[in-house]
């Protein structure tokens, strides 16, 4: 479990940005079964010419550079802001010193794609860093700049969303709204699942917030020259992959099991806590326990613990009961 010990300074100093070139970094990493696949639509249409990037320029190289949830820091510059742009990220991967790269490439470079030769010529090469900055540039105009307009609009609507959330409900709740495995607990931010374990102090400086549409979880930053910063999946982003999102609506689930049981299985589309359900949804946080005990005893829900927090998720039996409702009331 990864700990954010926060203060009141460090809320007041936190703020939200926007990272094109760390959401490449993601799409590249989805293409390359490294990390969390793509939806199969995007997958078929973005194959091609990612493949064909791959025979025609360097693009392996910078594929080399990617574990499934890491790369260097050059190749993905931290943002300085909600206006961030490719060519902003651009200039800055261009401008790191020689040096800087040949650092993050040895500590990162060391799978078996790095022994190609043709690649290893490039991360070899006194020209590194142009050779890679032009193979990012190259995906970035093939791959992700005719899409990125309607993913921008994604992510600066999370954003009003989020801040809309900090200046009603605060940033407690803001935070674990963020995503189910999310929890404030003792004046700190907690991530259950995460494989990195400690704490990390903030020393008051806030904290970064970058919402993606292709991150395939949490992910985050620890180390300079980031400032500590979670990345997370931003909302609307089903809807652009093609899933109905799930809104609480009066229909046959809802007849079967009650409005509020309805809402709380619907909401469940990812694992979630009861503080998390309750905040979410704007219930007490005593009736959500009452209704997740019953949902559980119907079989249609369990739980698990996640470091200090208990999250409940949907069994083969509620999803396939969710499911019928979905569908059912499509028609």
């Amino acid at each position: 479990m990864l700990r954010f010990e926060v203060s009141v300074d460090d809320l007041l100093r936190s703020r939200f940005a926007l990272s094109p070139a760390l959401d490449l970094c993601f799409l590249l990493r989805s293409l390359a079964g490294q990390d969390g696949p793509l939806p199969p639509a995007w997958a078929t249409r973005l194959t091609p010419a990612f493949e064909r990037l791959r025979r025609e320029t360097d693009l392996n190289s910078v594929l080399a550079l990617h574990t499934t949830r890491s790369g260097p820091n050059f190749v993905a510059p931290p943002p300085r802001g909600l206006n961030q742009t490719w060519a902003d990220d651009l200039a800055t991967i261009r401008a790191t010193p020689l040096e800087a790269a040949r650092h993050e490439i040895a500590a990162y470079a060391t799978g078996p794609s790095a022994r190609d030769p043709r690649v290893r010529a490039v991360l070899d090469s006194t020209d590194a860093v142009a050779r890679i900055a032009e193979a990012m540039d190259w995906a970035w105009h093939a791959l992700l700049a005719p899409d990125w307009p309607q993913l921008r609009a994604i992510c600066e609507r999370d954003v009003v969303h989020r801040v809309g959330v900090i200046g009603e409900h605060g940033w407690v709740t803001t935070i674990e709204s963020l995503h189910p495995s999310i929890a404030w607990q003792a004046g700190g931010i907690e991530i259950g699942y995460f494989p990195q374990v400690g704490a990390v102090h903030l020393a008051g400086d806030g904290l970064l917030l970058i919402p993606s549409v292709f991150v395939a979880n949490i992910a985050a930053h620890l180390e300079d020259p980031w400032p500590r910063t979670l990345v997370y999946r931003a909302r609307g982003t089903a809807g652009l992959w093609g899933k109905r999102e799930t809104v609480p609506r009066p229909d046959a689930l809802t007849a079967l099991v009650g409005r509020s049981r309805a809402r709380l299985l619907l909401a469940l589309d990812a694992p979630a806590s009861t503080s998390h359900l309750a905040r979410s949804l704007a219930m007490a946080p005593g009736a959500v326990g009452d209704h997740l005990a019953i949902l559980r005893g119907a079989g249609l829900l369990s739980r698990a613990r996640s470091g200090r927090s208990v999250l409940y998720r949907r069994t083969p039996l509620g999803e396939a009961l969710v499911g019928e409702a979905l569908v059912g009331g499509s028609g």
